[in-house]
């Protein structure tokens, strides 16, 4: 059943992600069809976590400071949020799960930004305090695409990955052939690319997927799996996001870092 249903939705995001297409302007094609994805994700998600559109920040991001803008971000509704106006928000890190990047067309540039961005979004630095955790926690900030279209073959877009990594000095961290270990190694960028009937890529850290441990065993070098497929790529991404969010976390924000400029002149004390 879950499957078909997402199958079916696929299906659907595809055909009326060419409504847009009509349109005589790149924004007025692409702005829809993040918005099918964000009304997708609206939902089909729990309801423990919001989709908002904006920028990341932490303790040390400063006011005009150039940050990345993402399409969709999932982030936790018990924590604030910067109300920035148009529907844009800056977003505390300590919020946020994960963010989507939707593309058009999938090209080897615009998958070099979207690693720009993953890149940018895990160096910034939670500030929180913890007392307990249960379920699957992500080690860090996951970052996926969802593209409509790209390459026929999802080893082209798997052979650009390294070519970009290189280009941005990302280096790519060894992963253990032990499944509990690997999912607490995170991916240096992207985390995932879904290609709506076309195929899948994925980091293999994830809680959930198609190897196992035996199989990376034989293949200890290893990092990424990636497959051409005309179904289940939707299903896959909403797997991935729902192992994400469906955790239970005593954490909370530390502000006090946040806090640290904040002076004022003349406090008395009687």
């Amino acid at each position: 059943m879950l499957k078909s249903h997402m199958d079916l939705i696929e299906k659907q995001l595809i055909a009326t992600s060419k409504i847009p297409a009509n349109s005589g302007h790149s924004l007025h094609k692409g702005t829809p069809r993040e918005a099918f994805i964000k009304q997708f994700l609206q939902s089909h998600l729990p309801e423990t976590v919001s989709i908002g559109t904006g920028e990341i920040i932490d303790h040390q991001s400063l006011p005009g400071q150039q940050r990345n803008q993402f399409d969709i971000v999932i982030y936790k509704k018990n924590y604030p949020k910067l109300d920035f106006g148009g529907g844009i928000n800056g977003f505390l890190i300590e919020s946020v799960i994960a963010t989507i990047e939707v593309k058009s067309t999938l090209t080897s540039p615009e998958l070099e930004n979207a690693i720009k961005a993953a890149k940018n979004s895990k160096s910034l630095i939670k500030s929180v305090t913890q007392s307990f955790s249960t379920g699957y926690i992500p080690p860090a900030i996951l970052n996926f695409i969802v593209a409509y279209d790209g390459p026929q073959n999802m080893s082209t877009v798997h052979g650009w990955i390294p070519k970009i990594h290189d280009s941005l000095t990302i280096s790519c961290p060894s992963l253990s052939t032990d499944s509990n270990q690997r999912m607490s190694t995170p991916s240096p960028s992207i985390d995932g690319i879904f290609i709506l009937e076309k195929g899948f890529l994925y980091f293999d850290n994830a809680p959930i997927g198609f190897i196992n441990d035996s199989v990376r065993q034989q293949n200890p070098n290893s990092k990424w799996v990636f497959c051409n497929s005309n179904d289940g790529n939707l299903l896959l991404f909403f797997l991935l996001l729902l192992e994400a969010t469906a955790n239970i976390q005593g954490q909370w924000l530390n502000h006090s870092p946040y806090l640290e400029s904040f002076q004022v002149q003349g406090v008395q004390f009687v």
